[in-house]
């Protein structure tokens, strides 16, 4: 028993020295100088063109980047020609009118950049490549009988062929976007017993729900191993089951200069990083800004001269197994509501598409 006690004792002594031994580790705060951060394309289809200005912030304040504001930003071609761009609220993004400067295919662009602070950046020149044609823009329905969501077990995976032109150092890229068709242009939830819902107010003219890829949608190919042949099957997008109405998708394929594409290539390999064991360590993309102002200043970000090629499908989802299941909160319409005007932004348009079928 006192041998027992004893041990219990050395026990007790033991734990306490342990926990005594622990000290809060306090890590030292990261700090970067704040930075340029340039997002915008040119191309060789109408504008207006956008360019998106941030700027880094003191990660031990907070990891959020801000908003730009106040510069003058002009865009402009090897032939003199440039245009203004104008800032849109609330700030930090640049646009051209809808009637300015135009991308035309082999001349070569580049972006001037002056901050509010009297800081002056500029792009390295690009030329504006050619796009090739899309061949064919198709779908295949394929039904995953192991998937629990029916939403997901049905699926429509929609595929590109084109031509690569004979010529070497060829890249591409290609997005999606999903247009589709709203009566309401604001909700407003409704507290009920056993459970509220959503109602919904109308909008005042026609008007059009946007959705892109934005998360692991980097969607490139160099023509190193297909160089004069044919591309068939670029996979773009598995569309859900949602909805069994038809689903229309318009496609982008877009030429790109080889900086643009390592741009896109650095960025995809960081943001697919998993944190393993033979991951590429993580590093900061550059892009093709520098300052002229002050050799010391960094940048980040790309302005590029994208040739661009689109098409457009429509994906008939009628005869899919079973009922859709949609993730969208259910909205009742109230029609004695006063209308809400459509927005004109990146998730909203009162534009009909381009080729919405009537």
């Amino acid at each position: 028993m006192k041998g027992r006690f004893l041990l219990y004792t050395q026990l007790i002594l033991f734990v306490g020295l342990v926990v005594s031994c622990v000290t809060e580790f306090q890590p030292d705060k990261v700090s970067i100088a704040p930075s340029l951060i340039v997002e915008g394309t040119i191309t060789n289809q109408p504008g207006p063109y956008s360019v998106k200005m941030t700027r880094t912030a003191d990660y031990s304040y907070k990891s959020l980047n801000l908003l730009e504001t106040g510069a003058t930003v002009i865009i402009s071609d090897n032939l003199g020609n440039q245009e203004t761009l104008k800032e849109q609220a609330p700030g930090g993004t640049y646009q051209t009118s809808a009637t300015g400067i135009r991308g035309v295919v082999g001349r070569t662009y580049k972006l001037t950049i002056r901050t509010r602070n009297g800081e002056q950046y500029e792009s390295a020149p690009e030329v504006l490549k050619a796009s090739p044609p899309m061949d064919r823009i198709y779908y295949e329905y394929r039904y995953d009988p192991q998937e629990t969501n029916n939403g997901r077990a049905n699926g429509w995976d929609v595929y590109v062929d084109t031509k690569d032109p004979e010529t070497t150092g060829d890249y591409y890229r290609w997005e999606w976007t999903h247009y589709e068709f709203t009566f309401v242009c604001a909700k407003v939830y409704v507290f009920g017993s056993p459970s509220g819902y959503y109602s919904g107010i109308p909008c005042c003219s026609n008007c059009w729900d946007i959705k892109r890829c934005y998360i692991n949608c980097i969607n490139i190919m160099s023509d190193v191993n297909v160089n004069g042949n044919s591309i068939s099957r670029q996979f773009i997008q598995r569309v859900p089951y949602d909805a069994s109405t038809p689903y229309y998708l318009e496609v982008t394929q877009q030429s790109l200069s080889k900086g643009i594409y390592d741009f896109f290539k650095s960025s995809r390999q960081q943001v697919s990083n998993t944190g393993g064991l033979f991951d590429a360590a993580p590093a900061s993309i550059g892009g093709n800004i520098h300052s002229t102002s002050n050799a010391s200043l960094k940048a980040y970000g790309y302005f590029g001269a994208v040739g661009v090629s689109e098409g457009y499908i429509l994906i008939d989802r009628s005869k899919a197994v079973g009922s859709p299941v949609s993730t969208a909160d259910p909205v009742i319409i109230n029609s004695l509501a006063t209308c809400v005007t459509c927005a004109n932004d990146q998730y909203r348009t009162p534009n009909k598409p381009r080729w919405w079928p009537n």
